[in-house]
């Protein structure tokens, strides 16, 4: 059973993915998000691109699988936060579903490939992933672990497993997206 923070996290989730704002999440939504997260990429990478629609397709299929009861093609918020826990966030689903579209936003939001993230660069990767840089300002200092000025690899997926997994409410992947308790 999902913690309080997981089912707070997913649902923020949710709401990210659903595109078309209609409560359900289908195979459009899961699309038009790989589209929104291959904009952090530049005109020329063709291969983040592909990784990032090819992992939310895989996303989907698992949403597909464990999500939709009643086989409609749609996931709602509740079968959503529910198989985020029991289906896409275990082991053999994490890497391909979630780490995949991570490891590729990261490197084509690594603008001069020097393997690490400048907080010009993660805050333009949030900025068109629609985070307000009031909020990916804030963020990128709880993820900068090292405190080097810089997110490495390391620290971004770090973060990315923190967002997924961690039932702690001040882990510093929860800001990824802003803070969990958003003023209304």
């Amino acid at each position: 059973m999902a913690s309080v923070v997981k089912d707070q996290k997913f649902s923020i989730l949710f709401d990210w993915f659903d595109q078309d704002r209609n409560g359900q999440l289908s195979a459009g939504d899961l699309r038009a998000t790989a589209t929104v997260f291959a904009q952090v990429a530049r005109n020329e990478d063709h291969v983040n691109v592909r990784a990032i629609h090819a992992s939310f397709e895989q996303w989907w299929q698992l949403l597909l699988r464990y999500a939709d009861a009643d086989g409609d093609g749609q996931v709602s918020r509740q079968e959503f936060t529910a198989t985020m826990e029991a289906s896409v966030t275990t082991p053999e689903h994490f890497e391909s579903a979630v780490m995949a579209i991570a490891d590729a936003v990261m490197n084509a939001a690594d603008t001069n490939t020097d393997g690490v993230l400048s907080r010009d660069e993660y805050t333009r990767m949030y900025e068109v992933l629609g985070v307000a840089p009031e909020l990916s300002g804030p963020a990128f200092d709880r993820l900068d672990l090292d405190g080097d000025g810089v997110i490495s690899h390391d620290e971004y997926r770090t973060a990315i497993v923190d967002f997924y997994l961690s039932n702690n409410p001040e882990a510093p992947g929860n800001y990824l997206l802003g803070p969990l308790a958003q003023p209304a």
